[in-house]
């Protein structure tokens, strides 16, 4: 048989975490989801065209995605998948097999949810919405429809980011910061950017030497939260540089800042905050922790089928 599409999963995956609420490793899921829906260890050897990964994971990987956005499963950390207290509640208010109004509302109502990094415990915790996906239609162009995967593949990367970020230790968090923003180009080289986060770092996790001679610095502050950074931490960040007799800070979360630090953050100078959401799209865009697959999409080159140039 040919392996089923992601949807099919959606169901015996969560019917899989509901029996055990404590958790799973995602290696048992992926196993007994496709045991659910009869795959042999035949259709378990079928890989995506990349090579990359069997596509039945490949599948119950997105099956999950969907879970996660409608606020259902988590992934407490990497390769570990529970959950939720809704998805308690849902599994057991749709005892009987799902009908297909609901299998389609699971796999493509929260495709606009912003995943976070904390674990949502309800449909309500986990709604940030973000940009919306329409629903596939006939109307939209292959490109269309292959720019709106790319998009989703996007966020979903980032939203792994982001709970991977999430369960690093707060020293490792530093070195990534620095990491990426020596991707970015600062420093000359790497040993230009020094992690110096502890109990007595005086507010600065991290500094970055624009020169050889270390003339014109960087301070970096690296804050691996849930909650939003509010005002009074970048004041008192702002403080720590004007203790350094520094002109530039450069201020990273996983998180968000509120709307009065973004406002403290405008009305000085030398201060950039990077909220969570940025930092993942920079770790992507940088290639940092994240490796891209190439993808060839031929195009006709009309120039060299014209008679008349040729």
């Amino acid at each position: 048989m040919s392996v089923p599409t992601y949807d099919q999963f959606i169901e015996p995956l969560l019917r899989y975490l509901a029996a055990h609420p404590d958790g799973v490793a995602a290696k048992l899921a992926y196993d007994e989801a496709a045991d659910a829906l009869g795959l042999t260890d035949e259709d378990k050897q079928v890989l995506l065209p990349s090579g990359a990964q069997p596509i039945y994971k490949n599948r119950a990987g997105w099956a999950h995605d969907r879970l996660k956005r409608a606020g259902l499963s988590s992934s407490p950390r990497r390769g570990f998948w529970k959950i939720t207290d809704a998805g308690v509640v849902f599994a057991k208010e749709h005892p009987t097999p799902f009908s297909a109004e609901l299998a389609e509302k699971l796999t493509m109502g929260y495709t606009g949810v912003r995943l976070r990094a904390s674990t949502p415990t309800s449909p309500a915790e986990s709604v940030q919405f973000h940009s919306v996906f329409p629903l596939p239609s006939t109307l939209a162009s292959p490109d269309d429809r292959l720019g709106q995967a790319l998009e989703e593949l996007n966020q979903a990367a980032a939203a792994e980011l982001l709970e991977l970020l999430a369960n690093v230790s707060p020293a490792f968090f530093e070195t990534i910061v620095l990491d990426l923003l020596h991707r970015m180009g600062y420093g000359a080289s790497r040993a230009d950017l020094q992690r110096v986060g502890g109990t007595a770092d005086g507010g600065i996790d991290g500094i970055i030497s624009l020169d050889r001679l270390g003339l014109e610095k960087v301070y970096v502050q690296a804050k691996r939260w849930q909650s939003n950074v509010g005002r009074p931490e970048l004041q008192a960040f702002y403080g720590a540089l004007a203790g350094q007799k520094a002109k530039k800070g450069v201020f990273i979360t996983t998180s968000g800042f509120t709307v009065q630090a973004l406002e403290f953050a405008r009305s000085v100078e030398g201060i950039v905050p990077i909220d969570g959401g940025r930092l993942a799209a920079l770790m992507i865009e940088c290639e940092l922790g994240v490796t891209a697959r190439t993808l060839k999409v031929p195009k006709i080159d009309g120039d060299y089928f014209d008679e008349e140039v040729a």
